[in-house]
């Protein structure tokens, strides 16, 4: 009987009426109805016409995203229909260049294997969809105040994934290994259905687009020759869908965003890098080998600044500048820096740390938004793609990226590759580069641990048995295992990777817990120095004792620590060093030491050098101690002034004291505190240097000396104020603090600036001593000021300078 009514309600959907089903031409009406329904009752209660022309627009653009969306969809789909040669041979000039036409024979292969399992696998898509994706996405939307999510109907079609290119690789690969690429793309036939509540909703035209690595390792000597595979994305697959149903009125800019957000979340959470997917194939192979491979090293980026972004918030008199944000991606791992608002420049001054298991194939992707509140999409300033295995190569990268998809727009970043040692002493060398560069958030290891399993746990319940997950935390970060359910001996073969901020004082803290009371079963804390005594820093298959737990209660895991180790490149051939010489700094310093900057500024893009007006010209009289160049006045750096510099938060190094035969120089340092100046206005002490590692430019504000005083009963409040011109924005501002009735003040102050060095030795530094007192008198406040051509001074080591105080300083336009 069942049978007989759902064959009616068949009947009658399929029933069609000029073309159209029925159900499709009552939706349709209704909705027409709805619309003409709305434009009444507006009318009659009298409202304003603004309430319907903000509904009309929104309209217009949505049915226009739409046909874009579905003229899209319906390309990809007439693709996925057409014979597999035709379809590669007419990409072949988007493919990559390692595709040639043994692959397309090779993939045409391939793509028949898949029509002939296609109807199997969907038995086990369904499950994955059920019992994986179904709980993301539930506990996701629950965020979002969307509970009940969960599929009604599952089916993925007929229609199979294509392969549209194939590459095995035959050089760098492990004697061990076979590595094959396959570019994979998915625009099936699939009909899925779901429910959030009361809300019906359903996919269609659902794409997947991505580069999937298939490892093949360990190769053994007995069927099936191969120990297992390694399935992964390389980055991020593309994925878009249809909704339809009621959940479609949603679908801009709401419930589609945060779908489309939670399943590429949830896919890259599986198998993107550095999530893979094992799959054993011999039992004598470990599990560990496939579960938890060791990286190929660490990519360390530096997101400095951005200049020429696109400007899209709209002020009063039309556009005005932006909210630019940076989202800085390799495979599943996700970085944001600050927004920083109303600007089209942003110094984000952002470092993140990346682990690479694959550098060949793998990109760092960086995307630049606009932020807006509210529910408004974020817009897009500019994208761009770099390739990790050219930066792995090269140790270090420091450039200016433009942006794709922009009007205009680049970004200033910085790069090192760390690889990974096994050797202990490695640690004092990448502790040192750390603290260089002063960031707190950066490591110096990596530890990997393989969690197998734990034996006689506890029972939370008297009932029955626990269902244990292990909860893994090492700093800032967690991971959890899966839930083993009903069981006191739970085996869970997962890996797991950690960055170790510093291996000698960190602890890793292993918490067993029942899922169903959230009750702790067994703890266990490791202190990271004893893994650093160990054997090439590793353990295997080692059990351990789980404190308040049972007597007998061990865990058994498997752990290798590694020191993150910047080494120099390798000797490259001739055409590589002439490649190498164009990105090559115009100072000449080539990439010869992890995040040194080079002149990232060509001089075509920064402002002309404006000419000096400050006393720092070489003159051969010894009466003049500021006229002294830039290599003599480097040497009037005494242990005193040294000293003062080592209190600061930027760390100067001190200079050993002068040999006899600069006894000159040191008087005339003494006798220059002495001097009230060219005109009288007084003198002003300060040191500059320039931190490549950390990219700033560190000004010490020391002292001003013998500034003049005409009326006895008004002495001067002086502060010294810094522009770095030609800005005399906030941005470029920096003062000290006031010193009260003193014409001798001492300020011994520390002000840094975000910015390249190719950018400063095009840049001027005003410097203004100005009194508070003059803000309440006819005078002007300022006392006296000084300007420094930075372009002129060698800034690599600390130079201290002292200046005479002019009372005006014209700069050029």
């Amino acid at each position: 009987m069942g049978d007989n009514n759902h064959g009616k309600e068949v009947s009658i959907a399929n029933k069609k009426i000029a073309g159209y089903s029925i159900l499709s031409v009552c939706y349709t009406f209704v909705k027409r109805i709805s619309q003409v329904m709305v434009v009444y009752l507006l009318g009659y209660f009298g409202c304003s016409s603004a309430w319907l022309i903000g509904p009309v627009i929104l309209s217009v653009m949505r049915e226009e995203w739409k046909k874009d969306k579905d003229l899209r969809r319906n390309v990809a789909k007439a693709a996925a229909l057409c014979n597999e040669k035709e379809v590669i041979l007419a990409r072949v000039d988007d493919l990559p260049t390692w595709v040639f036409f043994p692959d397309v024979e090779r993939a045409e292969w391939i793509n028949r294997i898949l029509r002939q399992v296609w109807p199997n696998f969907n038995h086990y898509a369904r499950d994955l969809l059920k019992d994986t994706i179904e709980p993301a996405v539930r506990d996701s939307l629950a965020a979002y105040k969307m509970n009940g999510f969960k599929f009604e109907r599952m089916i993925l079609g007929s229609i199979p994934p294509r392969v549209g290119g194939v590459k095995v690789y035959d050089r760098n690969v492990s004697r061990n290994e076979i590595i094959m690429d396959l570019d994979i793309f998915y625009a099936g036939d699939c009909d899925i259905s779901f429910s959030i509540g009361a809300i019906k909703g359903g996919i269609k035209d659902f794409q997947i687009h991505g580069m999937v690595r298939v490892v093949m390792k360990p190769l053994i000597r007995e069927m099936p020759l191969v120990g297992g595979l390694q399935i992964f994305f390389l980055n991020n697959p593309t994925i878009d869908f249809n909704l339809v149903g009621v959940a479609d009125l949603l679908d801009m800019p709401g419930l589609s965003d945060i779908l489309r957000r939670i399943i590429v979340e949830t896919v890259a959470s599986m198998m993107v890098l550095p999530n893979k997917l094992p799959i054993t194939l011999s039992e004598n192979v470990p599990a560990r080998i496939l579960r938890s491979p060791e990286p190929e090293g660490v990519l360390r980026v530096h997101v400095v600044e951005a200049k020429d972004l696109m400007k899209k918030d709209i002020g009063v008199l039309g556009k005005g500048k932006s909210d630019p944000y940076a989202i800085i991606t390799v495979g599943a791992q996700e970085y944001r820096t600050q927004t920083i608002n109303n600007t089209v420049a942003p110094k984000w001054d952002y470092w993140c740390e990346n682990i690479v298991y694959e550098a060949t194939g793998q990109t760092l992707e960086l995307q630049t938004f606009d932020a807006d509140d509210g529910i408004k999409k974020d817009d897009s300033l500019g994208r761009a793609t770099l390739d990790i295995a050219s930066i792995s190569k090269k140790g270090n990268a420091d450039m200016w990226v433009t942006l794709e998809d922009a009007k205009h727009g680049m970004v200033h970043l910085r790069m090192t590759w760390l690889k990974l040692s096994s050797n202990a002493a490695d640690l004092k060398a990448a502790l040192v580069e750390t603290q260089l560069l002063r960031v707190t958030a950066m490591s110096t290891g990596l530890l990997m641990i393989y969690l197998d399993s734990a034996k006689n746990l506890p029972s939370a319940r008297a009932t029955s048995k626990p269902d244990p997950c292990a909860l893994l935390s090492l700093g800032k970060k967690q991971e959890t295992t899966t839930v083993q359910m009903r069981t006191g001996d739970p085996v869970w073969e997962q890996g797991f990777t950690f960055l170790v901020n510093n291996p000698q004082s960190d602890t890793l803290h292993i918490k067993v817990i029942d899922q169903k009371t959230g009750q702790d079963i067994g703890r266990l804390s490791y202190n990271l120095c004893d893994l650093m005594e160990k054997h090439l820093m590793q353990i295997e298959d080692q059990p351990l004792a789980l404190k308040h737990s049972g007597p007998d209660s061990k865990i058994l895991l498997s752990m290798q620590m590694r020191i993150l180790k910047y080494e120099e490149p390798k000797e490259e051939d001739d055409d590589d060093e002439s490649e190498k010489s164009k990105e090559t700094s115009d100072n000449g310093k080539g990439a010869s030491a992890p995040l040194v900057a080079k002149d990232s500024v060509s001089g075509s893009e920064s402002p002309s050098t404006p000419q000096s007006h400050s006393p720092l010209k070489k003159q051969a009289s010894h009466d003049s101690v500021a006229s002294a160049s830039s290599i003599s006045v480097s040497k009037l750096i005494t242990s005193e002034v040294a000293s003062n510099l080592d209190a600061q938060p930027p760390s100067i190094p001190s200079v050993p004291p002068p040999d006899d035969d600069d006894s000159e120089l040191r008087f005339r340092s003494n006798a220059a505190a002495k001097s009230h100046g060219d005109i009288g206005l007084g003198r002003v002490q300060l040191t500059l240097r320039y931190s490549t590692q950390r990219q700033r430019f560190i000004v010490v504000i020391h002292k001003v000396v013998n500034l003049p005083m005409p009326d006895p009963s008004n002495i001067p409040d002086p502060y010294v104020k810094l522009y770095l011109l030609p800005e005399r924005s906030k941005d470029s501002k920096r003062k000290t603090e006031a010193v009260k009735d003193n014409c001798n003040p001492i300020y011994d102050e520390t002000f840094e600036y975000l910015i390249s060095l190719g950018e400063l030795n095009s840049r001027q530094l005003e410097i203004s001593v100005v009194t508070k007192k003059g803000f309440f008198s006819s005078e002007s406040p300022i006392i006296g000021q000084a300007v420094i051509n930075l372009g002129e001074l060698s800034l690599h080591q600390p130079v201290t300078l002292w200046l005479d105080l002019q009372k005006e300083v014209r700069r050029e336009a």
